[in-house]
């Protein structure tokens, strides 16, 4: 309002939300004043009942604000969910949103299905009711998919109660459902074609065991007639888009226009639908249900049939009689379903009457035999519908008993079309009973909520629509009346008709009867009148088909049909209908299963039936909680986010949302608890208002505030008020923070003012100051410049003109310089062209010549090619003759006597010839003389002319000559005027070339500077951007090896909870085997799975061998393929363990490769001068033997006293003696070897009770001296062979020497040869490669040397080792003589020797030494029996993992595998089982993840690697493992500390998560920043601190508790920053995800409040020192997502700003805060759609995650660097109280 209202003004003075005037007129009338308005914090409210003032203008436009600038399509209304169809795929209903909405309360959350769902789950479990969720609405308003989500999100959050994937057979009906009863009408593409009631069965854990379904009302006139634009049944479309395939070429399919049936709308193709892939769908959605291939073959055969039974074509014979025009569909029909071709066209055209006495056979005319085709055909589809139904219901039928269920009804809305008729009044009727359930269940909450607070109840008027019902299914009701007019014989729709008036019209007000028409009435319905046409009433609610047609379908061979007809009785009668059957109707009923069978259930109609149906409906309905969800289809255009608010409020009035808001309205609609009321509006109290007892504050205040006592009520809890007070109270709180802020802004302009003012003043003064100074400075500074500008003067006027002299000197002596160059060249070319002439003269004429004589050789050598041509030609010629005349020969024999006649011519012929030729002769002599004496007359007469000619040739060559000297006379002048000119211009060029170069020389020299500054610049970029590819590279790499460890992780959890299964299935089979055999027992329930695995396989089998005595209903092919896919997953982890280790071994040498550039060059330079030196000394050895080898060329090189033999016998000689040496060594070597020999034969023969005599002296016999002597003999032989082989290993030397030295003798060639190539080189190549062979050849011998020096290292290291444990057990064998004769039972029996206790403990190794049979007792009291609180608080950290890698040791030191693998079995065993018994307590997680990693790095440590021994002590490094190498071992315990850490995070998950959200979000960290706003029924979960469970300091004490569990622990510190890294992500996702699904949330209190609690956060890190860890990182989306809270959001720079600023954000994301963005108090301001436009707009190109939501289930992967123990092994004591007694020190 501009301008207040009076009493009797006309008009008001309004102003729009866009800054408009506007004034409204006022009804002269009625001066109704238009509603008010909500205040603007109100609007957009989650909840409709939350507004101030409740009416239809306020509904809408709250709804407009969520759906058009919001994008939000859901709202609650009281109890009831609204839902707004987008007509748009919204990113709402993922996997991440499910695990939102889990166990979340309905009001702490934005409205969502998924709210509704969960408090219907959530109230089941707490009540033990079951539920029910109503879906309704018009057709395209969204009904399906949200039942469908529905149902989605109890399969996600239940799972199920076995493993045969009850969930998903759920869900996969949806497809199966939707192809066989949804069809594309002109308001939906999807539109369900029937109602179906689901019940979702629970068992006593509620997790889903079954389902079953009911179905409502099937319209069947769309299988034969479609409106346009409109399609049948999805299936059909289906079928004939897939008639391509080759098992559906029996169907003879086609296009869908091919068919009658699919034509009809012409429209066959939805857009955006591939009908193939839609049936690949439903395919395997009925292989899921358990209907194999042979019944879904069969099924489509039954719906081929069906469309080619629509285009069987019957026409008139005459006006009584038909008959079928085209047989090839009727063909396909009859072999599709095995019936007889005859007796079905036979029916298809007649009928049979039967009377009393007689049957008769009635022809039909075609449109009564028309319309029996298509009853026909909508009754073999109806049929087929309750078959696949009834069979998808056995699919999901519960195999244990139900305990619970919820119940999803999807179900018509109300309907209202220009003709309606009896489709419509059934579903009509169906939603006013729906609607009564509704508004008593609505009213029974209003009146519950008013008892429980206490507060006086006055009866609210609502409206109650049982007259309605009462008028339709009452006794001599509507459908009463139907079904009587039905069972008369001669019944029809008019005299149905006139029984209605005559009945209602003056009984009942909501009867009428229309003015123009008497086939027509009028009800009223709960939602408007709605007009019905009579005609068809009376056929569809009969419902007939022909029996003999249904004959001929039960003699059919298909089996499938014969199970469709299997119950079907005769439908010939008004009083024999079937349910589901019938001609021109919509409509089918799917009878129940429980309901009797019986003939008189058949006779029922279909009004009778549906009354029936929908009162076990409403039974059942009434029997559960119910849940409402109504659907609001915004525009019937379809399109995206487009709201019609008529269309709206006609549907809100439909589906009675506006009933609730206005039973609401009637009463106190706004609730408020006492504490937020106190919250919101302290401000409008004083300090002496406030009292201890905030119940007695908010009563005084609020008397003080509103004067009238109706206007508000006091419960319990609440404070209670009507419609506009909460509006009142904001407007008095609004004024008064507004005159607050005044006041304040009034202060602060006063105090910046004059701050600004004072800053003023200072800055003037300053300035003054400066300026002052500066004119005096410049003042100097021009004096002294203007004396020195004199000085310059006078010195550059003096330079310039001692240039310009100087200039004039160069220019002339350069001017003399030139002449007389001139006058040398002139002198120089007259001599000169005289003699060139001449020479010019000689050349041209030998040239000419030469020329000739080449053409005339050219010449003669072409006329000779061309002479060889012709030739060759004709001898070619002459051949092809001869070949001919020999061939004629051949062929024509009896033609010689004619030859011989033509050769006698031609010899006459050649006599004559011969005569007229010696006469020619005669003739040409004669001719020669006289020809002679003509010539020589010739030659004289050519003589006399050339003489005439010469004087001729004289007399113009010398007129020649003369001209030409006139010519060179004038040349002579102008080359003389020439050569001034050019002098001249020479002297202007050499003046202006000067200052050109002088230029240049400037010009170069600053492209000189700008090179090297570019060349400084191109080196700097090229630094750093080879240091960021480098960072880059290093990045990536670390990437990319993270998310390779994230699979490996994930992979080892997905094995891990495959192994859970497999333990829990092995506990089924003991535990079925337990029941079916009494007498047996199961093993005690601590073993765990893998420890029977290992270790107690005997009971294992027991308990296997007794469950397969008796038949187990277990799924035995779930185990082989749990197994199946066991080992895939191992293989598929060795993979990705391999790739990992590749990764890893990458990320290293890439480093290594960064790190190491620097330390190459200095290695390079080291290892050249090692090769250099090495290179010396093998140039003077070689060198040496040169010179003996070279020294005498004539000389034998292998002759005895030659150098060569010398050298090679001076290095024989130097090889003997070190032959000779070695020998003696291994002669000692053998001696030492013979005496402890003989010493320990002696030592075991001490025993025996004959003594040897040791001297020979003591030999007394000749036979005994016989023997010694020829033992000598035999040690001479011996002795001989010895040196035999002696002899042969010299010549093996001598030969191998011989073959070095040939090898030397090649080597000395190769190097000749090389050098001779090298000397053809040039001088630089020569020494380059020179040197590159010297580098090749020392490098090769040097790794040669290097390997051969390892490999003795190897084998002195290995021989060492031999050595040791050969000694050690020599002294053993020698310290206890008598122990070898004891047995080993003996052994473990007796007690230690005394003896030898003080030597074991003084040399103690940091061994423990225990019995096998002990191991079970160390296992149980070291891993099964420690309690991380009691004895393990006072131990050494990690002191379980010391001893039992002490006890490895002891069992790799005597070389016992057995022992070694199973104490390392027995170990990963107990830890995994006392990890699934109390793997929730975060401190047995956390004690056994430090020992783990401990005993992990205590393997590395005492390994022997080298790598893992840079830290060891010498005592340490005497400790390692010497037998075994348990590297595969390390890798299963990393994988064991993989397992712990991710248990360890689902810990802190666990504890944590209840935490966050309110101790992040809801709690006021921050007292009074955060207003409390206004809630609605559904009340969000209090943020108040006094009621609030947990805060941020409840979070922060629960760190500390578990960083300092871990302290204690002993885990290592770069463990625990990873910890507090994954505690940190926890935090800020779970946080996030929570403010993006709470409009509530989104406020720039909120923002602050967020902040505040992340800075302490950062304290609590800063305090433990983990800033480094990375922790804060992961906070950073939540930071930006409160910075975006805070910033300014209007314009196109705080657009900018924003983009820059939210780079942890998705787009998705920061559209959502902003879409979410909501003032809490009135000085805030709304983000605007344009600015949310702006900010989509710039996000464009930014590619992120789609997902909205964070990964609250990721986890880091996890690392664990080696952290080496400093702690000795032999200084650990055991103390008593671990009962390890047994355990002796070694």
């Amino acid at each position: 309002l501009v301008k207040d209202y009076n009493n009797g003004d006309q008009s008001l003075q309004l102003i729009l939300e866009d800054g408009t005037k506007l004034e409204h007129k006022l009804d002269p009338k009625t001066k109704n004043l238009p509603h008010l308005r909500n205040p603007d914090i109100l609007v957009g409210e989650n909840d409709l009942t939350a507004l101030s003032y409740l009416h239809e203008p306020a509904v809408l436009h709250n709804l407009k604000v969520r759906f058009i600038d919001s994008k939000l399509i859901y709202t609650y209304c009281g109890i009831v969910l609204v839902a707004i169809n987008p007509y748009e795929n919204l990113p709402i209903y993922s996997t991440d949103i499910i695990n939102a909405y889990s166990g979340q309360n309905m009001g702490d959350m934005d409205p969502h299905i998924f709210a509704v769902a969960e408090e219907a789950y959530k109230q089941m479990a707490r009540d033990e009711r079951n539920q029910s969720i109503i879906v309704s609405g018009e057709s395209g308003a969204g009904k399906t998919v949200s039942a469908k989500y529905a149902m989605r999100y109890f399969a996600t959050v239940s799972g199920s109660a076995s493993e045969a994937n009850i969930e998903e057979k759920v869900l996969a009906s949806n497809p199966i459902m939707e192809a066989i009863g949804n069809a594309k009408t002109t308001r939906n593409d999807n539109s369900s074609r029937f109602g179906k009631y689901i019940e979702i069965g629970f068992d006593n854990r509620y997790r889903i065991i079954g389902a079953n379904m009911r179905t409502y009302l099937l319209e069947k006139s769309r299988v034969v007639f479609q409106a346009d634009e409109e399609r049948n049944y999805h299936i059909f479309y289906q079928l004939c888009a897939s008639a391509h395939l080759p098992e559906f070429k029996i169907l003879k399919l086609g296009h869908a226009n091919d068919f009658l049936y699919t034509r009809q709308g012409r429209n066959p193709v939805i857009d955006g639908v591939d009908d193939t892939k839609e049936l690949s769908t439903t395919r395997n959605a009925f292989t899921l249900l358990g209907i194999n291939e042979s019944y879904q073959m069969g099924l489509f055969q039954v719906l081929a049939a069906i469309l080619h039974l629509g285009n069987v074509e019957i026409k008139d014979r005459d006006s009584d009689s038909s008959f079928i025009a085209n047989n090839s569909h009727l063909t396909s029909f009859c072999e599709l379903v095995g019936v007889s071709y005859q007796d079905m066209s036979q029916w298809l055209c007649h009928r049979r009457l039967k009377t009393a006495t007689e049957t008769y056979i009635k022809t039909l005319p075609r449109l009564q035999a028309t319309n029996a085709r298509d009853a026909l055909s909508k009754h073999i589809y109806a049929k087929l519908f309750n078959w696949i139904v009834e069979h998808v219901n056995k699919a999901l039928i519960a195999n244990v008993k139900q305990h619970s269920f919820i119940g999803v009804l999807d179900i018509y809305g109300f309907e209202t079309f220009d003709i309606n008729s009896f489709e419509q009044f059934c579903i009509n009727y169906a939603n006013e009973k729906l609607q009564q359930q509704f508004n008593m269940h609505v009213f029974k909450l209003e009146q519950e909520e008013y008892m429980k607070e206490q507060i006086p109840w006055t009866l609210i008027d609502f409206y109650d629509n049982q007259p309605c019902i009462n008028l339709i299914e009452a006794k001599m009701g509507i459908l009463d009346l139907l079904d009587e007019e039905c069972k008369m014989p001669k019944g029809s729709d008019d005299s149905w008709a006139q029984k209605l008036y005559n009945t209602h019209l003056k009984t009942c007000s909501l009867f009428e009867k229309p003015r123009m028409s008497n086939r027509a009435f009028i009800i009223q319905h709960f939602a408007d009148k709605v007009e019905y046409q009579c005609d068809g009433f009376l056929e569809k609610n009969k419902d007939t088909v022909n029996e003999d047609q249904i004959n001929v379908l039960k003699a059919s061979k298909f089996n499938l049909l014969v199970e469709l007809f299997q119950d079907e009785e005769k439908a010939t009668s008004p009083t024999g209908q079937v349910p589901g059957t019938g001609g021109r109707t919509r409509l089918s009923v799917k009878p129940d299963k429980s309901r009797d069978k019986s003939s008189k259930e058949h006779k029922k109609t279909v009004g009778c039936q549906f009354r029936n149906s929908l009162q076990m409906l409403m039974d059942t309905l009434n029997a559960t909680t119910p849940h409402y969800v109504r659907c609001i289809k915004p525009n019937d255009f379809k399109q995206a986010f487009t709201f019609d608010p008529k269309r709206a409020v006609q549907q809100l009035r439909a589906c009675g949302v506006l009933e609730t808001i206005r039973i609401s309205a009637a009463g106190f609609p706004s609730r408020w608890t006492y504490q937020e009321f106190f919250s919101r509006y302290r401000v409008l109290m004083k300090q002496k208002d406030v009292l201890p007892d905030k119940k007695l504050t908010c009563r005084n205040v609020l008397e003080k505030l509103v004067q009238d006592q109706d206007k508000y009520q006091f419960g319990k809890t609440k404070i209670f008020f009507r419609a506009g007070q909460v509006a009142y109270l904001e407007k008095l709180r609004a004024d008064k923070l507004r005159a607050a802020c005044i006041r304040i802004q009034k202060t602060i302009r006063c105090w910046l003012a004059r701050k600004k003012y004072l800053h003023q003043r200072k800055a003037a003064i300053t300035i003054q100051r400066f300026t002052r100074g500066y004119q005096a400075r410049c003042l100097a500074k021009f004096l002294r410049r203007t004396q020195a500008a004199t000085i310059i003067q006078k010195y550059q006027r003096m330079y310039v003109e001692r240039k310009r002299y100087r200039q004039k000197q160069a220019a002339a002596l350069a001017m003399q310089r030139v002449l007389r160059a001139y006058m040398a060249r002139q002198k120089y070319l007259l001599v000169r062209e005289a003699k060139v002439v001449i020479i010019q003269k000689r050349v041209r004429g030998w040239l000419a010549r030469c020329w000739y004589k080449r053409c005339l050789r050219s010449i003669v050598y072409l006329q000779c090619c061309i002479r060889r041509m012709r030739a060759r030609r004709e001898l070619k010629k002459l051949k092809i003759e001869a070949r001919s005349v020999e061939h004629f020969k051949k062929l024509n024999k009896g033609m010689e006597n004619k030859i011989m006649q033509l050769q006698r011519k031609i010899d006459e012929q050649n006599k004559e010839s011969r005569l007229v030729n010696e006469r020619l002769v005669s003739i040409e002599s004669s001719y020669t003389a006289e020809s002679e004496k003509m010539r020589s007359e010739l030659n004289r007469l050519h003589g006399v002319e050339e003489d005439a000619k010469n004087k001729a040739n004289q007399l113009s060559t010398l007129l020649e000559e003369l001209e030409r000297l006139k010519k060179e006379l004038t040349t002579t002048q102008q080359e003389k005027k020439t050569i001034e000119d050019w002098a001249q211009n020479y002297k202007t060029e050499m003046e202006k070339m000067v200052s050109e170069l002088k230029d240049q020389n400037g010009s170069l020299k600053k492209e000189k500077d700008d090179l090297n500054r570019l060349i400084q610049e191109q080196s700097q970029q090229m630094t750093e951007k080879m240091a960021q590819a480098i960072a880059q590279e290093t990045q990536q790499l670390e990437t990319d090896l993270n998310e390779e460890r994230s699979r490996y992780q994930n992979l080892l959890s997905e094995h891990l909870r495959l192994e859970e299964k497999y333990d829990d299935l092995k506990e089924e089979m003991a535990l079925s085997s337990h029941i079916s055999k009494p007498g047996h027992r199961r093993t005690d329930s601590t073993h765990s799975s893998n420890e029977s695995e290992y270790t107690y396989n005997s009971e294992y089998t027991e308990m296997e061998d007794g469950s397969r005595t008796r038949e187990v209903s277990l799924d035995t092919t779930l185990t082989l393929k749990l197994q199946k896919r066991l080992t895939e997953l191992e293989q598929e982890k060795q993979s990705l363990r391999n790739e990992l280790e590749n990764k890893e071994e990458q990320y290293q040498r890439a480093r290594a490769r960064v790190l190491a550039r620097g330390a190459e060059l200095e290695y390079e330079s080291l290892k050249r001068q090692e090769l250099e030196s090495e290179n010396k000394k093998l140039k003077h050895d070689l060198a040496e033997m040169r010179q003996s080898l070279l020294g005498d060329k004539s000389a034998n090189m292998g002759a005895p006293g030659s150098p060569a033999y010398k050298v090679l016998l001076d290095q024989l000689n130097a090889s003997c003696e070190e032959l000779d040496v070695r020998k003696e060594e291994v002669l000692i070597l053998r001696s030492q070897l013979v005496s402890q020999k003989e010493a320990f034969h002696h030592k075991e023969t001490m025993t025996e009770p004959s003594v040897f005599a040791q001297d020979v002296s003591k030999l007394k016999d000749a036979d005994e001296l016989k023997q010694a002597y020829v033992g000598l003999k035999d040690t001479n032989r011996l002795l001989e062979q010895q040196l035999q082989t002696q002899r042969r290993s010299h010549d093996n030397e001598v030969e191998s020497l011989r073959g070095e030295l040939q090898s030397v003798k090649e080597e000395n060639n190769r190097q000749q040869q090389l050098l001779a190539q090298n000397l053809q080189l040039p001088p630089e190549a020569r020494i380059e490669a020179s040197l590159q062979h010297e580098i090749t050849r020392l490098t090769n011998e040097n790794l040669d040397l290097m390997e051969q020096l390892e490999k003795q290292d190897r084998t002195i290291r290995k021989l060492k080792k031999q050595l040791k444990v050969y000694s050690k057990r020599i002294g053993e064998m020698g310290a206890g003589q008598t122990e070898g004769q004891t047995s080993p039972g003996q052994m473990v029996e007796e007690p230690i020797h005394p003896v030898n206790i003080p030597r074991r403990e003084k040399d103690f190794q940091g061994m423990l030494e225990y019995k096998k049979e002990d191991e079970m007792k160390l296992v149980k009291n070291l891993i099964l029996e420690l309690k991380p609180r009691g004895v393990a608080v006072n131990l050494i950290p990690g002191l379980p993992a010391y001893i039992l890698f002490m006890c490895l040791r002891h069992a790799d030191y005597v070389n016992d595998d057995q022992k070694v693998r199973t104490l390392l079995t027995s170990t990963i065993n107990s830890i995994k089982k006392i990890l699934k018994k109390r793997g929730d307590d975060f401190e047995t997680v956390s004690f056994w993840l430090a020992n783990t990693c401990r005993f992990l790095h205590c393997l590395k440590q005492y390994s022997g690697d080298e790598a893992f021994m840079k830290h060891n002590s010498s005592r340490q490094n005497e400790h390692c493992l010497s037998n075994f190498d348990l590297a595969e071992y390390r890798q299963v315990i990393s994988d064991l500390a993989i397992q712990i850490y991710q248990q360890l995070v689902k810990c802190m998950d666990n504890i944590l998560l209840p935490m966050i959200v309110p101790g992040m979000l809801e709690h006021e960290t921050i007292q009074g920043v955060s207003g409390v706003k206004p809630t609605g029924l559904r009340k969000r979960t209090s943020s108040i601190a006094d009621e609030g469970i947990y805060t941020l300091d409840s979070i922060l004490r629960q760190l500390s508790a578990f960083h300092s569990t871990m302290c204690q622990h002993g885990m290592d510190p770069e463990l625990i920053k990873q910890v507090v890294k994954q505690q940190f992500y926890i935090i800020g996702a779970a946080t996030l995800n929570n403010l993006l699904l709470r409009k509530d949330m989104c406020s720039w209190s909120k923002g602050m409040q967020i902040r505040y609690n992340v800075s302490q956060l950062e304290e609590w890190l800063r305090d433990k020192g983990l800033m480094g860890c990375g922790a804060k990182e992961t906070l950073e989306p939540l930071i930006q997502a409160a910075q975006l809270l805070q910033v300014k959001k209007k314009t196109d720079e705080d657009a900018e700003a924003i983009c820059s600023m939210c780079q942890a954000l998705t787009t998705a994301q920061i559209v959502k805060v902003l879409n979410l963005y909501t003032p809490v108090n009135e000085f805030e301001e709304r983000v605007s759609v344009a600015f949310i436009r702006t900010i989509q707009t710039r996000l464009r190109d930014r590619s992120d995650s789609p997902h909205l939501l964070m990964d609250t289930k990721m986890i880091y992967p996890v690392t664990f660097p080696f952290n080496p123990s400093s702690l000795a092994l032999e200084t650990i004591q055991i103390p008593s109280s671990l009962n390890l007694s047994f355990l002796t020190r070694v």
